[in-house]
């Protein structure tokens, strides 16, 4: 790859985690990351995996309890027609299976439609496959959407595939039934790969609704569907996700990505996740429920004590305010993103991690995004310094 690599640009997150850590008592909103503790059935599994030594190589796509749990769970939860445990695989997190998903997809040239604003790891997934997204709109009036007219108008002669992800990070917007529907028969009709990022699937809020396009009629078969352990039962730093494919060719070609980076993942984490799965569920219920109120307590705080400065309209799913700044807002430093500008501004002086709206595409330039998945006291506590901050614009 080698030179190739140049052109895959970090994420500006890394610079604010590096930002952070100068900072002393921060709230960090920052980071797409939950405080809740991972299930107790999820260390139990894990601490016995240890005291049974299994700390040794095992199967290249997950262990097969790991593996026939997954398959029981996309056919009862996500309704995808998954034919057997071959058709699944077991990833270092879901940026891993999002990787190999691309290695495996895209040959050179190859155009992938993005949304906009996006997860920037989504991006540089397709350019180290030697792709090259294409970005198209989301539209905020239509919580955080695609103009399926536009959508169209972006694929090409050459575009292999659309990605999306839903519920979404860094929006929070959720693709109704209708919009997964009628992407899924531009798929079929352009004969196009579906991408599907489904990393939020359980953080849904209100009245939205999750729909896994790979459940949609001949569907399955033109779809790669990427998962994760992390938001779910609270195991981001476990790094377990998971990925189904029916194409027997593009499983070939991910079993050799998937080997040649990782040979196998974790042993012990695959046995933390059959006990998530094994465990009960409630704490999915729970999680959400408990990120719900954590949403309400920020939007409500922002509109209250940050005086003006920021809007938006709490999201569908996921666990991200992605908030308009006020263009009348004027910067002390001469930045000239004001998303950066406002970032920057918010750690130096407010202790307030976030990350600039446009990490996530041109399109969010003169956003932030703050992560309310913190925990209660961290979340007032950064609302207690917003209205410090910004008191001037309260007079």
């Amino acid at each position: 790859m080698g030179r190739d690599l140049d052109a895959v640009p970090f994420s500006g997150i890394i610079r604010i985690r590096d930002m952070m850590y100068s900072v002393n008592d921060p709230f960090r909103l920052d980071q797409g990351d939950v405080s809740f503790e991972a299930p107790g059935t999820v260390k139990a599994a894990m601490h016995r995996a240890i005291d049974e030594n299994h700390s040794h190589y095992v199967q290249t796509t997950g262990i097969p309890r790991l593996l026939d749990l997954l398959v029981a769970k996309l056919r009862t939860v996500n309704r995808i027609p998954v034919g057997g445990p071959d058709e699944v695989m077991v990833t270092t997190g879901g940026i891993h299976a999002l990787y190999i998903a691309c290695q495996a997809l895209c040959e050179p040239g190859d155009e992938v439609v993005v949304p906009d604003p996006e997860w920037p790891p989504c991006m540089g997934n397709i350019i180290a496959a030697r792709a090259r997204p294409v970005p198209c709109r989301l539209h905020e009036d239509a919580g955080w959407r695609y103009d399926l007219p536009e959508l169209e108008a972006a694929i090409t002669a050459k575009t292999r595939a659309i990605y999306i992800n839903s519920p979404q990070n860094p929006t929070g917007g959720v693709l109704t039934r209708g919009d997964v529907e009628a992407i899924a028969a531009m798929c079929r009709e352009r004969k196009l790969w579906l991408l599907s990022d489904e990393a939020y699937e359980d953080v849904l809020f209100d009245d939205a609704e999750h729909v896994s396009p790979a459940s949609l009629p001949e569907m399955y078969e033109r779809t790669i569907s990427v998962f994760t352990f992390s938001k779910s039962y609270a195991m981001t730093g476990l790094r377990l996700g998971y990925l189904a494919v029916r194409d027997a060719t593009l499983r070939e070609r991910m079993k050799k990505a998937l080997f040649y980076t990782a040979s196998n993942v974790s042993s012990i984490v695959q046995y933390g996740g059959v006990g998530a799965l094994e465990g009960s569920q409630e704490n999915i219920a729970a999680f959400r429920a408990e990120l719900q109120a954590r949403r309400d307590l920020f939007y409500a705080g922002v509109r209250e004590h940050a005086g003006g400065v920021f809007s938006g309209a709490p999201p569908k799913g996921a666990f991200y305010a992605f908030l308009r700044i006020d263009p009348a807002w004027r910067p002390e430093s001469a930045a000239k993103s004001i998303s950066w500008a406002m970032a920057e501004h918010l750690i130096a002086k407010g202790r307030i991690g976030c990350v600039p709206g446009v990490d996530f595409g041109a399109n969010g330039e003169g956003y932030v995004r703050f992560c309310f998945a913190r925990d209660r006291h961290e979340l007032s506590g950064a609302i207690a310094s917003m209205e410090k901050l910004f008191a001037a614009a309260t007079r």
